[in-house]
């Protein structure tokens, strides 16, 4: 019985190996069925999914730059004076992209940001990186 298996194994390790050889020499054509144009692999569809989702928005009011001898120093009551002026617009960031521009306001007592212009693509920036 072993014998049997042993020598399937052998034809069929053969006709492998020749089979192999003849599909690297021939090429064969292949008929490709067009696909059917659906709702569901429309474009509207797929912006839909994004339209709903929720992205980090980063307002910066200014920065400052001090030694890490005041950083050290720094306390509750403390004050950090910024570079930007208080009527300066503040930047709105799309992650690590400043997209657009604002200024602060109160709602609700509760700090919010008028948006003001935004920015063409090629007037957008990258944040800075922090030192």
């Amino acid at each position: 019985m072993a014998n049997t298996a042993q020598a399937v194994e052998e034809k069929q390790d053969q006709q492998n190996d020749s089979g192999n050889e003849s599909s690297k020499t021939q090429a064969q054509s292949v008929e490709l069925s067009e696909a059917a144009d659906t709702q569901e692999t429309s474009a509207s569809g797929n912006v839909d999914i994004l339209l709903d989702m929720n992205v980090p928005i980063t307002v910066a009011i200014g920065d400052a730059n001090i030694s890490v001898r005041r950083l050290l120093q720094l306390g509750p009551g403390s004050v950090l004076r910024l570079e930007k002026s208080v009527d300066a617009p503040v930047d709105i960031y799309l992650k690590d992209t400043k997209f657009a521009t604002g200024d602060v306001v109160v709602v609700d007592e509760k700090f919010a940001v008028r948006v003001k212009q935004i920015l063409a693509l090629t007037d957008s920036a990258p944040k800075e990186s922090e030192a």
